[in-house]
């Protein structure tokens, strides 16, 4: 299974970021690749300064090695050897108007000193953080998380639906990181569902990501925007920034397990503003956007 999902991820990143080139019309990836020194490594893509995207990056990663102890007390496991792979990305495009997006599809697995597989599971989703609310944006992205979600089962959106929700949460600022979207972890074997089936539904979601973001890209990537605008979407940028430095399991398990550095921080917006105890004016469209962060809703 570790080497299937591998495969299908080193095989989706390069469909991503062609697409991706393709709809910037300007900008192309920089690939790094590199070795962790604990064992394993990964291909950072980096993509700055085009038409469309400010920054971004899809990256994939392969690390393994002992779990670290600070791990070991996260996952309440004694000591024990990991293997984990993913995609991971997240694009911040130049025009407010265009929604920043995250996704990442990711598994895991657990040994034993004799190299038996004690534990392994699937985790991602993807979910939309906009500046400001085109409803039918937020309408079609969920369209077409719940498309993916149904084909495997009817009960997978509403559930990981409400898990986005949940956790893509600034519980400091009350408030969402966005709109939402999907988000799943420890998808483990079952009576219901073996690894396989997870396999099947997890690279469902993956393959179903162009689709859901790219036709927002396209139809708002030349709207025009003014400089206040830009400010508010700087402003918005900052709490992006907090969620992952404070709340983000990702960026921790990067930082706890050795990772690289500038792929787990690739995630950062290049400009962001803190303004100090700012508010939007009542009744205007970057009020409308916080109030929706504050109440979830549904899309769909």
């Amino acid at each position: 299974m570790r080497e299937e999902f591998y495969t299908y991820i080193k095989e989706l990143q390069n469909r991503i970021c062609t697409a991706l080139e393709a709809v910037d019309g300007k900008a192309h990836f920089q690939e790094d690749l590199w070795e962790r020194p604990g064992g394993g490594g990964g291909r950072t893509r980096v993509i700055q300064n085009g038409n469309v995207f400010e920054k971004g990056g899809v990256n994939i990663s392969a690390v393994h090695g002992p779990l670290p102890p600070e791990m070991q007390k996260y996952f309440n496991v004694e000591e024990v050897d990991f293997f984990a792979c993913g995609l991971s990305l997240v694009l911040h495009p130049k025009n407010p108007m265009v929604p920043t997006v995250h996704a990442n599809w990711r598994y895991f697995e657990m040994y034993d000193k004799q190299g038996n597989t004690i534990d392994q599971w699937f985790g991602g989703g993807q979910d939309l953080t906009p500046y400001y609310l085109f409803e039918e944006d937020a309408e079609h992205f969920h369209t077409i998380c719940k498309q993916a979600c149904d084909k495997h089962d009817k009960t997978f959106y509403p559930l990981y639906k409400q898990k986005c929700d949940e956790y893509f949460y600034n519980t400091h600022r009350n408030e969402a990181r966005g709109i939402g979207g999907l988000f799943f972890d420890y998808l483990k074997a079952s009576e219901n569902r073996n690894i396989s089936a997870w396999y099947n539904f997890v690279t469902e979601v993956g393959d179903s990501f162009l689709e859901a973001y790219l036709p927002i890209v396209e139809k708002r990537k030349n709207l025009s925007y003014t400089s206040a605008q830009r400010d508010w979407q700087e402003i918005r940028r900052g709490r992006y920034v907090e969620f992952n430095l404070v709340h983000d399991k990702g960026t921790l398990f990067g930082l706890k397990t050795n990772g690289r550095i500038e792929s787990i921080l690739m995630s950062l917006p290049p400009h962001v503003q803190w303004q100090y105890d700012y508010h939007p004016e009542k009744g205007s469209e970057e009020e409308k956007l916080i109030t929706v962060l504050k109440q979830p809703k549904n899309w769909v």
